[in-house]
C-alpha cells in the first residue's frame, strides 16, 4: 500500500490519500482525542504526540497538528499507522445508531416555507460547488443554519483554523450564495 500526502493551505494540517476508500460517504471530524471513540483509525492516529484533530473524508484522511511538531517527524509516524490500519483490515467506523441525512449538514426543522425553500438552495450550492473545491485540500464546509438572511457554516478538516478560510468564507462563498441566493446577506462561521 502507498500513501500520499498533500500539503493544505493550512500549513498545520496535512492530507493522507491511502488509494481506497476511507469513510466512503459522509466526512467525520474529530477535534478532540475523546470524540473519536466510535472511529478506530481517528483513536489510533490521536496516540500520536502532536496529533490535535482528524478528518476522514471519502477518500483521504486530514491530520492536525500542534505547533511544536514538525511534519518532518510526524509524517512518517501517521503515514504508517494509516497503512497498518488498512493492511489489517480494521474498520474505519464502528457501527452505530446514526440519524440525520448523512450529510454532515446540519439539516434540521423549523423556518417558513420560504426559508425552508433558501436553506434547500444553499445546501445544493454548498454540496455542488463549494464542498468538492475545499475537500480537495482537506476540507470540509458544512451548513449548521440560515437566520435572518444570514448562514452559518462550521469549518471543518484542514478548513478548520486555516490562516485563509475567512478569505475563503467572506470572498468565495459569500459572493456565491449572495448571487444565486438574493436573500443571503451574509455568510459567518460557526466554531
Amino acid at each position: 500500500m502507498f500513501i500520499q500526502t498533500e500539503e493544505t493551505p493550512n500549513p498545520a494540517t496535512l492530507k493522507f490519500l491511502p488509494g481506497c476508500p476511507v469513510t466512503g460517504g459522509a466526512p467525520l471530524d474529530f477535534s478532540q482525542a475523546e470524540s473519536a471513540g466510535r472511529s478506530p483509525l481517528a483513536q489510533r492516529l490521536f496516540a500520536e504526540d502532536g496529533v490535535t484533530a482528524v478528518f476522514l473524508g471519502s477518500d483521504f484522511v486530514t491530520v492536525t497538528k500542534r505547533a511544536d511538531k514538525a511534519w518532518t517527524v510526524l509524517k512518517p509516524v501517521i503515514v504508517s499507522a494509516i497503512m497498518e490500519h488498512f493492511v489489517t483490515g480494521r474498520p474505519v467506523l464502528l457501527e452505530s445508531e446514526g440519524g440525520g441525512c448523512g450529510h454532515g449538514c446540519g439539516c434540521g426543522g423549523g423556518g417558513t416555507d420560504e426559508d425552508d425553500d433558501i436553506v434547500f438552495q444553499i445546501k445544493e450550492l454548498l454540496e455542488q460547488r463549494v464542498r468538492p473545491a475545499v475537500a480537495q485540500d482537506g476540507g470540509d464546509i458544512t451548513f449548521e443554519r440560515y437566520e435572518n438572511g444570514v448562514v452559518y457554516l462550521r469549518m471543518r478538516g484542514s478548513c478548520s483554523g486555516c490562516p485563509s478560510s475567512v478569505m475563503t468564507l467572506k470572498n468565495g462563498i459569500e459572493n456565491l450564495l449572495r448571487h444565486f441566493i438574493p436573500e443571503v446577506q451574509e455568510v459567518r462561521a460557526v466554531r
